[in-house]
């Protein structure tokens, strides 16, 4: 008879399978666009970096009108994308 699996063999395993599903999402962009997938993720980790400076600009001037509303959401937006792209910048190389 076989032993069902333990709290230790079923953590392995899921943690197994979660770096393999990061692993699929890290190739992507180096899957779809191999030649520009360094300088995407280098760009986006830096713009992740710099872009809450110009938070501080939109924040201070008060979010009154439509515009700066559109503006600080854009830049969130941006920021979140870069964040998503730039994140496994220089992780394993």
């Amino acid at each position: 008879m076989s032993k069902p699996p333990t709290t230790r063999d079923r953590r392995a395993e899921t943690t197994r399978e979660s770096s393999d599903e990061q692993e699929r999402d890290t190739r992507v962009l180096e899957d779809v666009a191999p030649t520009f997938a360094k300088p995407l993720r280098v760009t986006g980790f830096w713009g992740a970096i710099v872009l809450p400076i110009f938070y501080v600009p939109v924040l201070a001037s008060g979010l009154s009108s439509s515009l700066e509303i559109g503006l600080f959401l854009g830049l969130l937006a941006l920021n979140l994308g870069a964040l998503y792209v730039g994140h496994t910048h220089r992780r394993r190389e």
